[in-house]
């Protein structure tokens, strides 16, 4: 049994897609001393981060722990006795796994003895390491690998230490490399004179009983390392445990395949005076098998023993954000400019702690998305982990307590006894050369040149040649550079995949855009713009393992987009050393034979020096066709890389059918390096002309230019990657309908599931398009199009008038034979869908329908989809929920909150609550009372129309009833978030599934996800994290408002995510654990019937309900304008709304009862035996002749795997394991009851998560949104709390906590107070220490808090109502912030105040100036402490402060009250503070709050409206 036994693609599974999350640790003593208690004290670390890692099916076999250690010499002497070991240092131990029972071994330990002496060093011995398997799962057991060591003494004629660690490298590759082609499988954990790993597939309780030799005494080290790995499968994998060779990692490189791809490129250009000859033998340098954090380990190794320190390596590979990034010195800016001129950077949310054996050092991502605290001790030890807690130490030890902040660095020199600071390390490292005067060599264009607008004789031609049309002019291309934005749109996307549709389609719509959930974040990247960048280099690069000034002598854009005056500067030979040559890219006949041609000219142009390949579509005519450009980028990448050759040249496009931010995006990723669109630029020029744009020519160009840009860092930002030049060659695509052999050859690497259409329907589509430019007897003007809006004779629409009419007037007359004329046309009409290409089996035996389940059973399963109030008006929201309540089924609150009212029971016996409550990004009403009044709560990850990205709210529709339930200011626009600030990682996402569940134990825990490819392997990791239900939305669903980008290509059909995800679950032994649930433009009982077929057990309607009700798709949902009331919150037009609950209650019965028909024809008795059941599914005639989706394999959506195919078993949320239900609330039940006061003291640990949450629930259940009265439940801590302590509290609860805390604390705060203090026998300075972790207090909604010390990153985001003292805070403090107020008695970090919208902040930081640097200035302005009642109230706040927490800072403030009252600055939002003085004025004159907050609003309203009239005159003149 091998040790690794991951399963191979099958289906529509493959391993690739696995990821990974973790805990980590660090416990070192700082001088360097030795000893047993280190190490006992790392595995115990191990053990309370337990929570961090994950368990699949076999609860006993973890997903993988281990520690990495100095070589224990005493121990190894002691028990060696018959090896002559050398001195410590001049011998090094290769830890290796073994498969059991392999016949080869000893052939592969002769092998390695071979290279150990080839490579002059001397092997001592072998020697097996004892290991207990008894106590670990059966899953391990049978792939429990055995484990050896093999000892090799150093040679005398290496050096030094580096030198020996070079030669132990070169023998593990050459060892490896060997395996590889004989097929012996081992594998190194590792091999090094200075450090060892023990590791495998345990849970982290077991790596001290699995490892006979840690127990021993004579184990000794100066450090342990320590690792619990979360992965998102459940497959055995003994190597994929860390700790790799070099580092611990806790995060996930979303750039992978790009940092891949050109390390594999450099590599075979790379020359080394260190390896010199022996360099060949160490290629490929990274393991193409590896899980990401291996291959960073095998790029960090390589690049520590060519020469470069740990540190250095680090910042090169993890740079600090810098292009955009003001706080940053000079020095530093000139080390990372410098180094991003040979390498991109490595881009994604990490924590990696690193070792050399010397040298300890620590390294956060440059948005901070990982968990890193620490303690330093006066005995001179260090504590460093994703959480405090995890090593006991006492109180008065403590020297400081402190966080790694984004982007820096920790370093512990071992051999100097010391902590280097990021400051001094780094200053130290960038200081080493003179990388100022090197960047002299770096060349800028011009950036004022002039731009000369180009007449095109046949510009319509061209136009209609690249698929043009009144549409994309119109609707794209003139609101772009008006608006200046991306342009939006609503109802999703109801028109065919590019492979299923009969018209030609452009080679870019075969291609979707990935994004990130759950396993890695989005990021924000309009608040978080300091952390991205567009930088792009062109030109060859330089030799990245010796630096010298030479290496920037290459060309710098700001922006990957060029206009034509950029191509002429590099054409006409500027810059002399710089060669540009163009490369027509175009075909007549036969495509294959054009590209390899393209690729020939590009190699032999290299040959010969030139480092500028243009390639051009601009010689195309009638004969000529343009080659899709997006196929020749590709192809052309692809084989420099393959060649080695791709570093020596940039590849510049200049394209026609360049034109959407899709279509930039899609050439970067696929490996461009900058792009010039050519005929947008003549289009502007044409409409310039023709009196439709009024700018001038230079103005459209610079705007379009800019819009570009911003919606390319967008599309990046969705996947969390924040530079450009990590993006590019990233290839973070898929394709749906690319055949396999296009694929390998041209995209290679990318996901196709399906296979598809080879390069001959490539070139049919490209040359039908290019002949509606050149045909004879041509229109002159441009189609219509019909992408976005049904037209007759154009591009088909599921949702068309007659499927619209018919549909509304079944459901209205409650006709169901009129019901059935609207499926069979929607069902029939076109192959819009992926499920319409399969037919059911006619072979079946039928059975009579009244043996079928029944109307009212099937309905129960039916759900509405998660559309917020707000999205839509009061009366189509209450409308769904009544119509789902009558039927026994649920409908969902989206995301904008819910009026508690509607948890009342109305006269007539109608239910207007949702079942289902939302927890979105921005927490908008989620507040305990909330989340008690659920029958399922829904975490969601990812929403169909725009998965990847936040939304706003604008002012102008925050009417005052929305603003009420969503607990913000009317008027005063609102922001999602992209990411929940809380679901950093898919133990983060476990995290919150647990919080929920504590907030209410009869809810089940519901993550919704769009579909992806990959999405089968987060769907496990979710089930793992003990998620309830597991949704997954189709792209094409989505009634929100979204960029048009995003609706047309971003995310799948809800058919491939969905059978994904059935057949990953099952294959892991997880799918019994879960109800999958898939929505997405389910129309017909077909569609259900299908969707059962493919895996899934409950159904979502969202877009078919709207159109019941009254909704005819004018797709204008974001403007309020609905003209039928339903997307709108304007008074006139919801006085319009006809929609009512019985046309909803008829519309799902009929669906129902056509479910019923066909589970009699297929002979299915209940819904529950149909689910899986792909065996009765073909491929239909129709899709086995059409000229595209012919060629798909349909097959991998009906994969088989064996086993329970329904939900059977219930997640363990481990709630009786809490501390909650095991002590605080059978002591507090009474005094709830009985309202009494009490106080109860109790010790808490870092494994006591959610502390106070459960017993919250208890308060909101039986007084509702009132809560208790102030501190009657009193609670007192001591110790250090695990996550999300104090979870939405309620009013009546106080938490009092003496110690410290982890990350989420008060998140959701509801009306109750939580209370942080430094313990009296501790002598920290409590505002100079952190004592609280990141993410604090996100989405509260009320109540009070006081935290005596500094808080980790993102502070207070979205607070909407809680008042809040803390004594200094983090990067990205009160990010999206609607409410409460925030006193901050000390410093902040950066980007402070982005997006907050509301609320107010009172700062006193040592230096204002310096302070208001530190903010994002966008929504805010600063003023002084002036009005009595404000400075009275803030005061307050802070005498509060110090009688709770004994603050010395406050009391230092008040002892000098009137001095330091003009030191305060305050923070408002400019719209904030608009609305707040007019509702204000209102209420002096009379005017009720209701009254007041109406005027206030229509008056605000009215000013927004002529602003935006205003701008659009300003960008039109």
């Amino acid at each position: 049994m091998t040790y690794n036994q991951m399963e191979k693609a099958q289906g529509l599974y493959r391993p690739e897609f696995e990821h990974d999350a973790c805990g980590i640790g660090l416990y070192a003593h700082i001088k360097g001393e030795a000893t047993h208690d280190i190490v006992k004290k790392g595995l115990s670390m191990l053990c309370k981060l337990d929570h961090r890692g994950g368990q699949g099916s076999d609860p006993l076999t973890g997903d993988g722990a281990g520690l990495m250690v100095q070589i224990p010499d005493t121990f190894f002497r002691k028990e060696l006795k018959e090896f002559n070991l050398p001195e410590s240092g001049k011998y090094a131990v290769g830890m290796i796994f073994f498969s059991k029972d392999d016949p080869h071994r000893e052939i592969i330990e002769a092998k390695i003895n071979e290279y150990i002496k080839e490579m002059g060093q001397e092997l001592i011995g072998w020697r097996t390491v004892p290991t207990d398997f008894r106590k670990i799962g059966k899953v391990a057991q049978e792939s429990c690998p055995i484990v050896r060591q093999v000892f090799i003494q150093s040679s005398i004629e290496n050096k030094d230490k580096l030198v020996f660690e070079r030669k132990l490298y070169i023998i593990r590759k050459l060892a490896e490399n060997w395996g590889r082609a004989e097929e012996k499988e081992f594998y190194f954990a590792s091999l090094s004179s200075s450090t060892i790993v023990y590791k495998g597939l345990l849970t982290s309780d077991q790596v001290e009983s699995f490892y006979l030799d840690v127990q021993d005494p004579a184990f000794v080290s100066a450090f342990a390392i320590v690792h619990s790995r979360f992965s998102t499968n459940t497959f055995p994998s003994w190597e994929r445990a860390h700790p790799n060779r070099y580092l611990i990692h806790n995060g996930e490189i979303n750039t992978l395949r790009g940092n891949f791809n050109w390390m594999k490129a450099r590599e075979q250009q790379f020359v080394s005076e260190v390896f010199g000859e022996d360099l060949q033998k160490v290629l490929p340098i990274l393991d193409a098998n590896g899980s990401d954090s291996s291959v960073f380990d095998n790029a960090l190794e390589f690049f520590i023993l060519s020469g470069r320190t740990p540190a250095h390596a680090a910042m090169m590979m993890i740079p600090e954000p810098w292009t955009e990034n003001p706080h940053i010195s000079k020095a530093k800016r000139d080390f990372y400019e410098y180094h991003s001129s040979l390498m991109e950077p490595w881009d994604g949310p990490m924590a990696i702690t690193f070792t050399d054996g010397k040298q300890i050092g620590a390294i956060l991502d440059r948005n901070g998305l990982r968990p890193a605290r620490y303690y330093v001790t006066k005995d001179n030890y260090i504590v460093f982990s994703s959480e405090v807690g995890v090593v006991p130490v006492e109180e008065e030890n403590i020297l400081y307590k402190e966080r790694l902040s984004p982007g820096k660095m920790l370093l512990i020199d071992l051999e100097e006894g010391r902590i280097v600071s990021d400051e001094e390390l780094k200053n130290t490292i960038a200081s080493a050369h003179p990388y100022d005067e090197w960047l002299d060599e770096v060349i800028r264009l011009e950036e004022n040149a002039e731009e000369k607008a180009e007449d095109f004789p046949d510009l319509l031609a061209r136009q209609k040649a690249f698929g043009y049309t009144y549409e994309d002019v119109q609707k794209n291309l003139l609101p772009v550079v008006l608006e200046g934005k991306d342009p939006i749109g609503s109802m999703g996307n109801d028109t065919p995949l590019a492979v299923l549709s009969n018209k030609p389609q452009s080679l870019f719509n075969y291609f979707k855009q990935l994004f990130a959930q759950v396993t890695n974040p989005p990021i924000d990247a309009i608040r978080e713009h300091l952390v991205t960048s567009t930088l792009t280099w062109l030109g060859a690069e330089g030799d990245l393992l010796h630096p010298d000034a030479s290496n920037c002598h290459r060309i710098q854009l700001k922006t990957p987009i060029l206009s034509n005056s950029d191509v002429e500067q590099l054409r006409s030979h500027t810059f002399t050393e710089f060669t540009a040559r163009t490369l027509d890219s175009l075909f007549t006949d036969d495509l294959e034979s054009s590209l390899n041609q393209l690729v020939q000219k590009a190699e032999e142009a290299i040959a010969q020096g030139v480092s500028l390949l243009i390639l051009s579509d601009r010689a195309m005519k009638r004969e000529d066709k343009a080659i899709p450009v997006l196929l020749a980028v590709s192809a052309l990448h692809q084989d420099l890389i393959k060649k080695g050759l791709r570093t020596k040249a940039s590849i510049i496009v200049e394209s026609g059918e360049v034109r959407e931010v899709h279509h930039f995006a899609s050439l970067i990723g696929f490996g461009a390096d900058a792009i010039n669109p050519y005929l947008v630029y003549a289009t502007y020029n044409q409409a310039i002309k023709d009196g439709v744009l009024t700018l001038s020519y230079e103005e459209a160009v610079a705007r379009y230019n800019t819009v570009i840009t911003e919606g390319v860092v967008k599309v990046m930002s969705k996947m969390g990657i924040s530079t450009v030049q990590s993006y590019r060659g990233a290839q973070i695509f898929e394709a749906v309908g690319i055949g396999e052999e296009v694929i390998d050859r041209y995209f290679t690497g990318t996901v196709s599931q399906l296979g598809g259409i080879g390069l001959e329907i490539i070139a049919e589509e490209a040359t039908k398009r290019h002949e509606l430019g050149y045909q004879d007897g041509m229109d002159d003007t441009l189609d219509s199009g019909s992408e976005f809006q049904w037209r007759k004779g154009g591009e088909h629409h599921a949702f068309n008038p007659k499927t619209i009419h018919t549909l509304q007037w079944a459901c209205r007359k409650g006709d169901y034979s009129l019901f059935k004329q609207f499926s069979e046309a929607a069902n029939e009409e076109s192959m819009s869908f992926l499920r319409n290409l399969f037919a059911f089996d006619s072979e079946r035996q039928p059975i009579d329908i009244k043996e079928v389940e029944s109307v009212e059973s099937i309905v129960k399963r039916f759900k509405t989809g998660a559309m917020s109030f707000g999205s839509l008006s009061k009366e189509a929201h209450e409308t769904l929920a009544i119509a789902m309540n009558r039927l026994g089924a649920s409908s969902n609150s989206g995301e904008g909150g819910e009026d508690p009212s509607r948890y009342m029971i109305d006269e007539n016996g109608d239910n207007r609550r949702s079942n289902i409550k939302q927890i979105a990004s921005g927490r908008f009403g989620v507040k305990s009372h909330y989340l008690i009044n659920a029958k399922e709560l829904q975490i969601k990850m990812a929403q169909g129309a725009k998965p990847g990205e936040g939304g706003q709210l604008p002012g102008n529709k925050v009417y005052p009833w929305v603003a009420e339930v969503r607990g913000s200011t009317p008027g005063v626009g609102l922001i999602s978030p992209p990411p929940h600030h809380d679901i950093y990682s898919i133990e983060d996402l476990a995290q919150l599934i647990h919080d929920l569940k504590n907030a209410n134990r009869d809810a089940r825990i519901s993550v919704k996800l769009v579909s992806k490819g990959g999405i089968g392997t987060i769907a496990a990791g979710v089930a793992k994290g003990a998620a309830d239900v597991i949704v997954v939305s189709g792209y094409d669903g989505g009634t929100g408002a979204s960029p048009k980008t995003s609706i047309k290509h971003t995310g799948l059909p809800w058919e491939l995510g969905l059978a994904e995800a059935h057949q990953t679950l099952m294959l892991n032994g997880l799918r019994n654990r879960v109800v999958l649930e898939t929505d997405g433009k389910l129309m017909t009982g077909k569609d259900v019937v299908l969707a059962a077929l493919m895996g899934a057990e409950e159904f979502g309607f969202a877009t078919a309900p709207l159109i019941v009700m009254g909704c005819v798709m004018m797709r204008a949902c974001h403007l309020d304008t609905c003209p039928v009331g339903i997307a709108t919150q304007n008074p006139e037009l919801r006085y319009k709304f006809a929609g009512d609950p019985d046309h909803i209650v008829n519309f799902m019965r009929f669906v129902a009862e056509e479910v019923r028909e066909l589970m009699a024809q297929l002979g299915f008795r209940t819904v529950e035996e149909m689910v899986g059941r792909t065996d009765v599914l073909k491929v239909s005639k129709q899709a086995q002749s059409h000229w595209k989706a012919k060629d798909l394999n349909l097959s991998k959506l009906l994969y088989q795997v064996d086993g329970p195919r329904t939900f059977e078993t219930p997640q363990n949320h481990k709630i009786d394991e809490s501390l909650d239900i095991q002590k605080i609330l059978p002591a507090v039940q009474k005094a709830i009851i009985n309202k009494e006061a009490l106080h109860l003291h109790f010790s808490i640990q870092n494994t006591n998560r959610v502390t106070g949450t459960i017993v919250g629930s208890e308060i909101s259940k039986l007084y509702g949104e009132e809560g208790l009265p102030d501190n009657t439940i009193n609670l007192h801590f001591t110790g250090s709390a695990g996550q999300s302590f104090g979870a939405f509290i309620p009013k009546g609860m106080s938490l009092y906590l003496t110690g410290d805390a982890n990350d989420y604390i008060g998140k959701g705060l509801s009306g109750g107070r939580i209370v942080a203090k430094v313990p009296a026998d501790n002598s920290i300075v409590a505002n100079e220490n952190v004592i609280i972790g990141n993410v604090a207090f996100y989405g509260a909604t009320s109540g009070e808090a006081f935290i005596n010390g500094k808080a980790g990153e993102r502070f207070a985001v979205r607070n909407s109502g809680a008042s809040v003292v803390v004594e200094g805070i983090g990067d990205h403090g009160l990010e999206y912030m609607t409410g409460g107020e925030v006193v901050i008695l000390g410093e902040v970090g950066k980007n402070f105040a982005a997006g907050m919208s509301g609320g107010v902040a009172y700062v006193l930081p040592k230096d204002a100036e310096q302070f208001k640097a530190m903010c994002n200035k966008e929504m805010i302005i600063f003023e002084q402490l002036e009005e009595r009642a404000e400075i009275e109230r803030i005061k307050g706040l802070i005498e509060k402060h110090i009688e709770l927490t004994g603050s010395l800072a406050g009391q230092q403030v008040l002892v000098n009250w009137d001095k330091f009252v003009q030191r305060f600055v305050k923070v408002i939002p400019k719209d904030y503070k608009r609305m707040i003085a007019n509702i204000q004025k209102g209420l002096e004159n009379g005017l009720s709050e209701e009254d007041a907050a109406m005027e206030a609003f229509a008056n605000n309203s009215n000013q927004d409206k002529k602003k935006q009239a205003n701008k659009i005159t300003v960008l039109v003149q």
